[in-house]
């Protein structure tokens, strides 16, 4: 079964989505127990939240029992204010569960040492388990997997079997998957449908978790940066590879900006309801990488930035060992078991790193000092000095010249696209 509705000019409204969900919904049979699988709260723009609130309304008024496990990764738990933004006021609060990457996860099978040596071309050989949240056991008779796609540093493009095997997956899964993205290369991910840790998921998927009985809800979305309006193109509901596959293809049409031209200076901004960490606020590194020319510059006006890593271990070794390049971070790897032991953590360290390439000033506000942006090896400037100069409100997204004559392009969300210099994309 597939339900689709999709197009480059199309516009999905809410009546139709709602209409598309239940039409799901209406085919998914006899239903008493149903768990859904969303993003949190920074995929805002996915538009899970209400398709979430849909899904709720529809199967509590028939009687269903439904569970909520927002599918955090390794995300901070949400807040209820969160909660409420993403999903509404009408769910009530004991309906949402947390996951717990560390603790409440069950192994269900392992991937050789084999297999990850030919994903990686011969740079890791360790086995991996297959962890996930023990509540995908608990007797549901659907599990509704929702969210959107959009390219993604370390799986190419976002959501299916990633929402499953890291959204809701343990420490061992997430931690070796984007570590294998950071030895495969970031550039040569980037965007991709098929890369080596998109066969990784879906391996795990299809080889030790094919009984449960899951449901894909994806989502294609696109703003129009001239209104800053978000637009659904593309709804997409099903069981297997193709939904992925067909979302994939319409989100590289509409969400890859390619540039005729590499800009000296790229000036992005992280919205505050979604961006308090590096861990996240890092999509700006990530998302731009292949446009930025050679000696260039990116600043990042970061208002709410607070922290690094939304886990104490992980903030605690970025501290320690800082966005320092591969060849350092390889190394570090090496040499420290703490880190070893947590190679999500050295990857995002590879991730957010220029790799000398280009320069990156983060701009923060009062959550965090200069000092301690410096520390982990970024430049740092204040978010109020740097926002009158380059002021969010006034900025349109695209080439901008500044009154001085200074050319920049500008980013109001990184989470919505890739962009890259068309002549670095395949």
């Amino acid at each position: 079964m597939m339900i689709s509705r999709f197009g480059e000019n199309t516009s999905i409204s809410e009546t139709e989505l709602r209409e598309l969900v239940f039409e799901c919904l209406d085919k998914a049979g006899e239903l008493k127990k149903v768990l859904i699988l969303p993003p949190d709260h920074t995929r805002l723009n996915s538009m899970a939240g209400p398709i979430t609130a849909m899904v709720y309304e529809k199967l509590v008024g028939e009687g269903v029992q439904v569970d909520i496990l927002p599918t955090l990764g390794t995300h901070n738990p949400m807040t209820e204010a969160q909660l409420r933004m993403m999903f509404g006021d009408a769910i009530p609060l004991d309906a949402f569960k947390v996951h717990d990457w560390r603790n409440e996860v069950v192994q269900k099978g392992l991937i050789d040492g084999e297999m990850l040596s030919e994903l990686s071309c011969g740079k890791v050989d360790y086995t991996v388990g297959v962890e996930v949240n023990q509540m995908l056991f608990d007797g549901y008779d659907l599990i509704l997997s929702i969210g959107q796609v959009v390219p993604h540093e370390v799986v190419g493009m976002a959501n299916y079997t990633k929402n499953i095997v890291v959204g809701a997956g343990g420490s061992d899964i997430i931690n070796k998957s984007h570590f294998l993205g950071a030895v495969a290369g970031i550039e040569n991910i980037l965007g991709q449908t098929d890369s080596p840790v998109r066969r990784l998921f879906n391996h795990a998927v299809e080889t030790y978790l094919s009984d449960l009985p899951i449901t894909y809800m994806l989502t294609v979305m696109e703003q129009d940066y001239d209104t800053r309006e978000m637009h659904m193109r593309g709804f997409y509901a099903g069981e297997d590879v193709s939904v992925f596959e067909e979302a994939c293809e319409l989100a590289r049409a509409v969400n890859i900006i390619l540039l005729d031209r590499e800009p000296k200076k790229v000036v992005v901004y992280l919205d505050p309801h979604e961006f308090q960490s590096t861990w996240l606020g890092n999509k700006s590194v990530y998302r731009t990488r292949m446009a930025i020319a050679d000696d260039g510059e990116l600043v990042v006006l970061a208002p709410a930035l607070k922290e690094f890593g939304e886990d104490p271990t992980i903030d605690k070794l970025i501290r320690k060992f800082g966005y320092c390049g591969t060849p350092a971070t390889l190394k570090y790897v090496e040499e420290d078991e703490e880190l070893r032991s947590n190679l999500g953590a050295a990857a995002h360290l590879i991730h957010g790193s220029s790799e000398g390439r280009f320069k990156i000033t983060y701009c923060p506000g009062d959550g965090i000092t200069l000092d301690e942006v410096r520390s982990v090896g970024f430049e740092a400037a204040p978010y109020e000095e740097m926002a009158a100069i380059y002021n969010p409100e006034e900025l349109k997204d695209g080439f901008n010249t500044m009154p001085d004559g200074e050319e920049i392009f500008y980013i109001s969300n990184p989470a919505l696209g890739l962009w890259a210099y068309k002549e670095k994309f395949k």
